[in-house]
């Protein structure tokens, strides 16, 4: 008698750890079949509703708000308890005084923003600007320069002066070099202004050239990328 109940009791426990077992297996389940539903919905990013021209258009419109002293700043306070899809990505210098929300009378959240000294394409702010296309579904990128730019007169003095600057700034420099010689192949009255409109035209073409995320989606016409001088004067952007 007690032989048989030791092994009915062991054949109840085997029962009972590998039912367990079983059980915490699909329990176990439930949040990594969960995560990877997630994970298989951020590879098909929801359509942007606006085309790359109509993107550009609303930035224009409120950068002419702005210039005329007339922006909305409602918007900067909107409802942000639900997620959006910005409206452009801005690869803006960080030596500008305005930011690109303000200076194109975006709410917050309608921009996606990455700022460096020169607004030059890097391979981190071209991961970024990749990011924002292929999983924000940003259907404009724009390269934002600004007048009597530090950071590209920077470089521009060191260019001209033949001088070798401390630390990592000769990476700058190097960035920059290629816009202080077209700038100087035009001749221009004014070879600082020049200079930074070129730095914004090769990093626009940096952009287009860059596969296969964003030359992919220029084929598709799902994206534009444009250039842009802002005038720190008179508030306005030129497109280049």
């Amino acid at each position: 008698m007690c032989g048989s109940h030791r092994v009915s009791r062991r054949l109840v426990s085997r029962r009972d750890a590998i039912a367990g077992t079983g059980a915490l297996l699909a329990v176990s389940a439930i949040p990594f079949t969960a995560l990877r539903m997630r994970l298989a919905a951020a590879q098909t990013p929801p359509p942007n509703e606006l085309s790359p021209a109509e993107a550009l258009e609303r930035l224009m419109q409120g950068n002419a708000r702005y210039a005329a002293g007339e922006p909305d700043f409602s918007g900067a306070v909107d409802d942000q308890s639900e997620s959006r899809l910005p409206v452009a990505a801005v690869l803006a210098c960080s030596d500008s005084p305005l930011s690109p929300e303000l200076l194109f009378d975006q709410a917050a959240g309608d921009l996606f923003v990455i700022r460096n000294a020169g607004n030059i394409v890097t391979d981190s702010s071209l991961a970024s600007l990749e990011y924002a296309v292929a999983f924000l579904s940003v259907p404009l990128l724009m390269v934002l320069g600004h007048a009597n730019c530090g950071a590209v007169g920077t470089a521009f003095d060191a260019v001209r002066g033949r001088k070798e600057l401390p630390g990592h700034l000769p990476e700058l420099v190097k960035a920059i070099e290629p816009a202080v010689i077209a700038a100087h192949a035009k001749h221009p009255s004014d070879f600082l202004a020049a200079t930074i409109e070129e730095n914004v035209r090769i990093n626009v073409k940096r952009l287009i050239e860059a596969g296969p995320i964003l030359t992919e989606a220029l084929a598709a016409k799902k994206l534009a990328v444009s250039g842009g001088v802002h005038d720190l004067a008179g508030g306005t952007v030129k497109l280049i």
